[in-house]
């Protein structure tokens, strides 16, 4: 590969492979010679690359188990936002642009996490002062009475600013119907999405069929969150991945019967469980389960005489049969 030359954003309609348009993006183009296809490992090559040491929030997010697509979307809004940096730097005008998000996807697929991750990118990028995440749900929004929703909502608001403002299970807000106070708290959030705009990020996380309903309750809301991100459940090997994880972080092993194990247990719970699979949050709830079936094991063993390091370290098949 030469050496890049220069870089600079297209905005417009993608064009497909039969001539039409399929919607518009922002592109980051690195030129050289000639133009070369835009993907992640283009988007972190050259200048990008350099602006990588100034954030640690985009090593976190690649040392995350899969999430391919979701990785995909926030190296392209890291893209922009250099791009509005260099743009910034050279005196040119950057439009107002609001970065209020949808997450959508089972439990244990990694929104929390993501979200995080991006408070920090937005933060190192100079987006957001602080970069704090604010994790919240319907019974910490919403009040018991008419006007308590509002205030409760206010100073939630208030706590975020500066970071980001994570609602979980955002859809619960419009499951009382019309009279429900959740109504007020949306009012509420939608006011201060716009008022707020350049000091707080917000974003919606749920379910997809309830999330999607949710944004249709409220003709205002899809327009105001226009990043949506889908998080898949993981596969049976990115699993097993994330299992092994979970144990280095905490100096554990797997045993290859433990491991056969999970994979057999994990297979049965997809296969069998229901459409709302835990998925990290299943195998991190395992995991712990099987750490204090281990010390058991070892405790109560009349056949141990010595506890060796390995001994302490091996979670073996026994300990996650063990109810």
């Amino acid at each position: 590969m030469g050496k890049v030359r220069n870089a600079e954003t297209i905005r417009g309609e993608k064009m497909g492979t039969n001539g039409k348009t399929t919607g518009n993006q922002i592109k980051v183009v690195f030129r050289n010679e000639e133009l070369a296809p835009v993907n992640r490992d283009k988007i972190i090559s050259s200048r990008m690359k350099a602006l990588d040491n100034e954030s640690g929030a985009l090593k976190e997010l690649e040392s995350l188990v899969g999430l391919d697509e979701v990785k995909k979307l926030v190296y392209e809004i890291y893209a922009f936002l250099t791009i509005r940096k260099l743009r910034e730097e050279q005196g040119l005008y950057n439009s107002p642009h609001m970065f209020h998000m949808v997450f959508k996807g089972n439990p244990g697929t990694g929104k929390t996490t993501v979200a995080r991750i991006l408070g920090k990118l937005f933060k190192d990028m100079g987006i957001l002062e602080k970069g704090h995440l604010i994790e919240v749900e319907r019974a910490d929004l919403v009040g018991e009475y008419i006007g308590h929703t509002a205030s409760k909502t206010r100073d939630i608001i208030k706590k975020a600013l500066g970071g980001v403002l994570f609602i979980d299970e955002a859809y619960s807000l419009v499951r009382g119907g019309e009279k429900d106070f959740g109504k007020e708290c949306i009012d509420t959030l939608i006011k201060s999405l716009e008022d707020d705009r350049k000091q707080l990020i917000v974003i919606l996380a749920g379910y997809n069929e309830e999330m999607d309903y949710f944004l249709s309750c409220n003709p205002g809301l899809p327009s105001r969150f226009p990043i949506k991100l889908d998080f898949p459940d993981y596969p049976i090997n990115q699993l097993i991945e994330i299992a092994d994880s979970m144990c280095n972080e905490q100096a554990y092993h797997l045993s290859q019967e433990a491991r056969f194990l999970i994979r057999k247990l994990l297979n049965k719970e997809q296969e069998e469980g229901t459409d709302h699979f835990s998925n990290a949050r299943y195998v991190r709830n395992m995991i712990e389960k099987a750490i204090r079936q281990q010390a058991i094991r070892i405790v109560t063993d009349p056949a141990v005489r010595e506890v060796s390091k390995n001994m302490l370290m091996e979670l073996r098949a026994q300990d996650f049969e063990r109810e």
